[in-house]
């Protein structure tokens, strides 16, 4: 059992308050959800060929500075770091393709969640109150989120457990339910040269989805084809650099509502994370049907 959360502002002028609205949804789903907690935040892209790196470090105390002499070293262009708790969030010109197997051979003791042109991440153990306290999640601006409150039932409480999971750029996955096929997933991948990070069932589901939009498929288009390679029970919601995709399995054990506005779209597990957002008394409130794809745009 797990939560999952996800909100997408319509109205731009709304985009400074995202956290906020936010947070309370997260808590919301505590119960849910108490070993860990994470968090996606979508924000204005970033121009050109400009990237950043969401890192996590064990150490609270790390030596970001000399990462980033590291990295000017090895690349021969500076980095902005913008340093928050043990996560870091690393803007530069270089692509992902050199990035990512730099920092896991030169800093094994370093996890990159993500990358991209929009996408902030930051996830880690604790209660969604106090991880959302650590990393100021109320402060957070953007056009949308998704976020996630794990009850671990199939691997280890870890930060990089934690959701949401991520491949390639811009793209992020949470996960309520359970994969009864993960490694068969991870067998057929493997051998296209795709890695995986952890042996959570999760990332199985989130790393297939990517590679078949890498393939040339759109967000939809590779949620249907999921529905005949993934086997188990699943809400899966998604967020891109301009969408919020949510999917349920075609037996829809596990729970999640919606309220639109013209505001905003909210997702939660349970009406009860819904329950405090303004003017949802009178949102359109449903409960989304099996193995139908509901997409919202920016």
């Amino acid at each position: 059992m797990c939560g999952i959360v996800g909100l997408l502002l319509k109205k731009p002028q709304l985009r400074e308050q995202l956290g906020q609205l936010a947070l309370p949804m997260l808590i919301g789903m505590t119960e849910r959800g108490p070993d860990s907690a994470g968090f996606a935040v979508f924000t204005e892209e970033l121009a050109g060929a400009q990237r950043k790196y969401s890192v996590y470090a064990p150490d609270w105390e790390y030596d970001w500075a000399g990462f980033e002499a590291a990295f000017v070293t090895k690349f021969g262009v500076g980095a902005a770091i913008a340093v928050k708790g043990n996560h870091a969030v690393i803007t530069c010109s270089e692509q992902a393709d050199k990035v990512r197997p730099w920092v896991k051979q030169a800093f094994a003791q370093l996890h990159l969640l993500a990358a991209g042109r929009a996408m902030d991440i930051y996830k880690d153990v604790g209660s969604p109150a106090d991880v959302a306290a650590r990393y100021q999640f109320e402060k957070f601006a953007g056009s949308h989120l998704v976020a996630h409150t794990r009850m671990a039932t199939e691997s280890a409480v870890t930060p990089d457990r934690a959701h949401p999971f991520t491949a390639g750029e811009d793209f992020c996955l949470v996960h309520n339910g359970s994969l009864s096929n993960p490694y068969q997933i991870r067998r057929r991948l493997e051998p296209l040269g795709i890695g995986f990070d952890t042996d959570n069932d999760t990332e199985a589901a989130c790393r297939y989805f990517e590679w078949r939009m890498r393939e040339g498929d759109d967000l939809e288009t590779a949620i249907h084809k999921g529905f005949e390679e993934l086997d188990g029970f699943y809400t899966f919601l998604m967020g891109t650099g301009d969408e919020l995709a949510l999917v349920r399995d075609a037996f829809a054990c596990k729970p999640a509502v919606v309220a639109e506005t013209d505001d905003y779209v909210a997702i939660s597990s349970e009406f009860r994370s819904l329950a405090k957002l303004p003017d949802v008394k009178n949102a359109t409130i449903f409960e989304p049907v099996p193995e139908e794809i509901y997409v919202w745009r920016v």
